[in-house]
């Protein structure tokens, strides 16, 4: 067999590898057999085949491994109702649950409110923490 044909089935093991972990470890040498399979196919000997396999992989490792770290670091941002719960918010329309009232000022937008605590009643101007949202109203508290 080929030692192309031998450097093409390292690189596809190595990259199906990668893509079974998703480490971004196992992707730099896949590149680095594809390059030598390549290398190989055009008549390069052993030894620049596995020049070209160790320095293409390493620069591929150097280049690409901070790069994944760094996307492993980050956290999803939350996003849609969950990134409004623990803001805060201005209350617009006195909250009162047993009258059934309330609204507040949430990231721009006016919305109907109503206090976590059922007895409590929050006036117009004071600051709140939103500790819930519920369907399209967030559940407050002072």
């Amino acid at each position: 067999m080929s030692s192309w044909v031998l450097w093409a089935i390292a690189a596809v093991v190595l990259a199906l590898g990668e893509m079974a972990t998703m480490g971004l470890f196992l992707a730099p040498f896949a590149g680095g057999a594809a390059v030598a399979a390549i290398v190989a196919a055009a008549g390069g000997g052993a030894t620049v085949e596995w020049a070209s396999f160790l320095v293409v992989s390493v620069v591929l490792l150097a280049a690409l491994r901070p790069i994944a770290r760094d996307h492993q670091r980050i956290r999803p941002r939350r996003m849609g109702t969950a990134a409004l719960v623990g803001q805060s918010a201005t209350v617009v329309e006195r909250i009162a649950n047993a009258e059934g009232v309330g609204c507040v000022k949430l990231d721009g937008e006016i919305w109907t409110a109503r206090a976590y605590d059922d007895d409590e009643v929050i006036e117009p101007g004071t600051k709140v923490h939103v500790l819930e949202i519920r369907g399209a109203t967030a559940l407050v508290s002072q």
